[in-house]
């Protein structure tokens, strides 16, 4: 299959130019600065050709499940089709569903939900339903004491490229304010508690916390370390946080809560991931650090969708807003993300590369995509 496209600005990894590319056989052929004539000729009318986007991690396929709460939908295989479907309208080709590995405090909602979704989306690839190039992140929070056994089962799965580490327990990282912490609960899980409740229940939380973290720590880091998987932490709050991931051979530091723990992690020369919403919605829903602020300090390598799968493309454009230049903006959601967990074949529009792309007019400073190719296939 060849087509060209035409009169279109091209956010390439060094800037921006005009011109023409042309597609070979799910491949970028060439690139040309000129007019050129070809066959199935698209003309761009002057929008932006971009990288498709790449997205490491991504709730939206819990939403589809379980799209109230106490709903559980009857139809796996509908469920991971709409998920990708709306991957591919907010501009994803390559995604790493984000999958929660062990429980906390949601009475084992998300292990029951595991294979659910990993056989679901293992069906869908197998009848080749899936538009997106689909990939697997596994959230493993460290305080279950039935993590172990799950990572262990499914540690081997072919599709898995990244693997973070969560801890939950109220009083530290995230939960370091107990009232924030209960306020949360009470709105999330209707979870009332009496003074002498609540007290109780934290101190089994932490007692869970001294028995199951460290051991689940070790070996987690061992798992990852035989397999050349990328370890990532979650929700680093102080820089002693920071130091701990990075002694446990932590390479991400995935959604730092405060300025002090991202700037440790710049030092310990750790990547940044930070949340798209976050950056869209002008700060953090939940009172953390606001990536704008560290993408202002150099603190961002990399935006994730995280629960909103269209803030990823809007927040690129939202940085630009802010006068970042737009090539760089780009490459925090393609380029980056590429690089960061070693998919060389995409991210960059440059010969060779997949065909993976973008058509995206700017209305009224809303980023709009108008078509799609992955792997050279158009779709819309």
């Amino acid at each position: 299959m060849r087509g060209l496209i035409t009169n279109a600005h091209i956010v390439r990894s060094d800037g921006i130019t005009h011109g023409c590319l042309l597609i070979s056989d799910g491949l970028i052929d060439s690139l040309k600065d000129e007019e050129c004539a070809e066959v199935e000729v698209i003309d761009f009318e002057g929008d932006f050709l971009l990288p498709g986007l790449i997205d490491i991690h991504t709730d939206n396929m819990e939403h589809y499940l379980q799209p109230r709460p106490g709903v559980r939908w009857p139809s796996t295989l509908a469920a991971v089709l709409w998920h990708d479907w709306q991957l591919l309208g907010s501009g994803i080709t390559t995604v790493l569903d984000a999958i929660a590995l062990g429980d906390y405090d949601s009475a084992g909602t998300r292990t029951a939900l595991l294979n659910t979704m990993i056989d679901g989306l293992s069906a869908a690839r197998a009848s080749h339903l899936l538009k997106v190039d689909h990939y697997l992140h596994f959230r493993c929070e460290l305080s279950d004491p039935g993590l172990l056994p799950i990572v262990e089962r499914h540690i081997d799965n072919p599709n898995l490229r990244l693997v973070s580490v969560m801890d939950h327990t109220p009083g530290q990282r995230q939960w370091q304010n107990l009232t924030l912490y209960r306020e949360f609960r009470r709105k999330k899980n209707a979870r009332v508690w009496s003074e002498d409740e609540f007290a109780l229940y934290i101190d089994e939380r932490r007692q869970h916390q001294l028995q199951h973290v460290p051991p689940a720590r070790r070996m987690i880091r061992r798992l990852c370390q035989e397999r050349l998987i990328c370890l990532a932490s979650h929700d680093d709050t102080t820089p002693r946080d920071v130091e701990q991931s990075h002694e446990n051979g932590i390479t991400i530091s995935e959604f730092p809560t405060t300025i002090e723990a991202a700037r440790r992690a710049r030092e310990l020369g750790m990547s940044i991931v930070m949340g798209a919403p976050n950056v869209v919605l002008g700060g953090s829903h939940s009172g953390n650090v606001s990536a704008t602020d560290l993408a202002d300090e150099g603190l961002v390598d990399v935006l994730t969708s995280d629960y909103v799968p269209g803030s990823l493309l809007q927040a690129a454009f939202a940085l630009t807003a802010r006068g970042f230049e737009l090539a760089p903006a780009i490459a925090l959601i393609t380029k980056r993300p590429a690089e960061l967990l070693g998919f060389t074949d995409r991210g960059r529009i440059a010969p060779g590369l997949r065909a993976d792309l973008l058509r995206v007019r700017l209305i009224d400073g809303v980023p709009v995509v108008r078509n799609i190719w992955v792997g050279g296939k158009q779709y819309l």
